[in-house]
């Protein structure tokens, strides 16, 4: 099987929001990009210059479902 390596967004104008999830008090908090086509960028928005992950849709769609159902 060959892997190739697809290029993730450039995220240097993303509009970062936070879940709606995260609590008001300022601890754990996850901000998503959700107007990427087929991406899903994530962080903390607590380090909001830190790393950040980028997933596929459909990846962040099935974790989330997972999470749903846990």
């Amino acid at each position: 099987m060959k892997i190739t390596a697809t290029p993730a967004p450039d995220l240097a104008s993303a509009t970062w929001r936070k879940s709606t999830y995260s609590g008001g008090s300022g601890g754990d908090c996850l901000e998503a990009v959700t107007d990427l086509p087929g991406w899903v960028p994530v962080r903390d928005s607590k380090n909001p210059s830190g790393p950040k992950l980028v997933l596929r849709a459909e990846t962040w769609s099935a974790f989330v479902a997972d999470l749903r159902r846990s």
